[in-house]
Order: structure tokens, then C-alpha cells, then sequence
């Protein structure tokens, strides 16, 4: 099946923009069509899964590309190990976002008792930046 630029963005929930810059710099294979405008194929939305699950994990473009080039090269026993060092940096990276992410849940989780605990009348209102003081201002931790 074939694409138009704007039913693949759709599919991938990217822009037409994002779309073009990636067929640009040669990380996304499209086909041209009579009047020149890009077409999508299967093999398309295959490089596009790709590209979007790399993306998701925190690649940069540029380690995106490299992964690409690659995949473009003759298979050997060097490019495989190539390839797979990106993966593994990228695995590193989706677990890094992944504990971010729980440690936003939990600063999350404790600001939503806190707002409870206002609500109910346990602790007076502090929740406003705008009556914070030097003093009173909530300190910045790790979690």
C-alpha cells in the first residue's frame, strides 16, 4: 500500500515537516510520484518504526542516522556489533527515562496528598508560588 506524506505523518503522529526532514536527510526512503510529491510504502512504515522507537528511547538524530547508514551497509560481523552498541546505548537510555519517569510519578503522587491535605483542612494553603518567601519556599531534593 502507498502513502501520502500526510496519511504517514498520521500514522506516526509526526508532522509533515518531521516527515520531509527525515526523507532529506536520507533516514526515511520514499518513492516520488508523477507530480514529484513523496510517496510511502511498506518498506516506508518499516524504517519509520524504526526510526520512531529509537527516537522514543532518546537516540539524537545523529545517532539515528548512524543506525540507519548502517543498516544501508553489507552485512558483516563489524556492522552487526555497530549496530548493536547503538542499541544497547539506546536500551541505556530508555531505562534512564523510565526511572525519571517514576521519580516524577512519585514527586507527582506526594504534590497530589499534599493538595488533598490542603483541601481537607489539615495544613494551611502553601501551594502558591506567588506567597512563597525565602523561608517558606519548598526545597528542591532528589528522589
Amino acid at each position: 500500500m502507498n502513502y501520502t506524506i500526510r496519511q504517514f505523518a498520521e500514522m506516526f503522529h509526526a508532522t509533515e515537516h518531521t516527515i520531509r526532514y527525515y526523507t532529506d536527510i536520507n533516514l526515511l526512503p520514499c518513492h516520488r510520484d508523477g507530480g514529484n510529491r513523496r510517496i510511502f510504502d511498506e518498506e516506508s512504515v518499516n524504517w519509520m518504526q524504526g526510526i520512531t522507537c529509537l527516537k522514543g528511547c532518546g537516540a539524537s538524530i545523529e545517532e539515528i542516522k548512524e543506525y540507519c547508514d548502517l543498516c544501508r551497509l553489507p552485512e558483516s560481523e563489524e556492522n552487526l556489533r555497530a549496530r548493536y552498541q547503538i542499541i544497547l546505548h539506546s536500551r541505556e537510555q530508555a531505562h534512564r527515562r523510565v526511572e525519571e519517569a517514576k521519580a516524577t510519578a512519585r514527586y507527582m503522587d506526594e504534590k497530589v496528598k499534599h493538595y488533598e491535605d490542603i483541601l481537607a483542612g489539615l495544613i494551611p494553603d502553601d501551594s502558591n508560588p506567588m506567597t512563597w518567601t525565602k523561608e517558606t519556599r519548598p526545597q528542591l531534593h532528589e528522589n
